[in-house]
């Protein structure tokens, strides 16, 4: 086990410097440079402290964790349709609605609709795949065809459309629980 580089992502998923980390652990950054190199070795109660500032217990520090799942099969996805307002959504990451995107495969069917969001701190992002989109946010609407993109904020009502008579699709990834 590399306990120098196990320090030094906690360090950084923390959004601490060295010298910070030193200060608040009465190290000097030197030594937690060294340390996170591999080039020393801390006491058990200089470990204890360091993990103590750096959120995590010594159990959690000395499991190895699961190799996260980066590769999502299509036997993965979650789907669901509503024929009535003629829709299909493909969920691509099971875990996404944990997760800070959300990225989905969204299909209307000429004249379908997707269901109104509220206002939120979301922001998203549409690629259209096929056909044409139509975008309404607030009082506004905005179209978009096959090859096109579009990015808002998500922070008036919001709903996908298509007003076509023709089949649209288009991903969409989106944060903080938007779909």
């Amino acid at each position: 086990m590399q306990i120098g580089k196990k320090i030094k992502n906690l360090r950084l998923k923390n959004g601490l410097t060295q010298e910070e980390l030193g200060s608040r652990t009465d190290l000097s950054k030197g030594f937690i440079s060294q340390l996170e190199r591999d080039m020393n070795s801390p006491s058990i109660e200089t470990l204890f402290s360091l993990l103590e500032v750096l959120g995590t217990t010594p159990k959690e520090f000395f499991t190895d964790a699961e190799e996260a799942k980066l590769v999502f099969k299509e036997e993965d996805h979650t789907v669901h349709i509503d024929r009535e307002a003629g829709y299909e959504i493909d969920w691509l990451v099971p875990t996404s609605n944990k997760k800070e995107m959300e990225p989905v495969y969204l299909t209307l069917e000429a004249s379908g609709n997707f269901k109104t969001f509220e206002p939120s701190a979301s922001e998203t992002f549409v690629y259209v795949l096929k056909g044409e989109v139509r975008l309404d946010i607030g009082s506004r609407s905005y179209t978009a065809k096959a090859g096109d993109s579009i990015y808002y904020s998500a922070d008036h009502e919001h709903q996908l459309a298509n007003h076509s008579t023709g089949r649209a699709e288009m991903i969409i990834v989106a944060t903080k629980s938007y779909l």
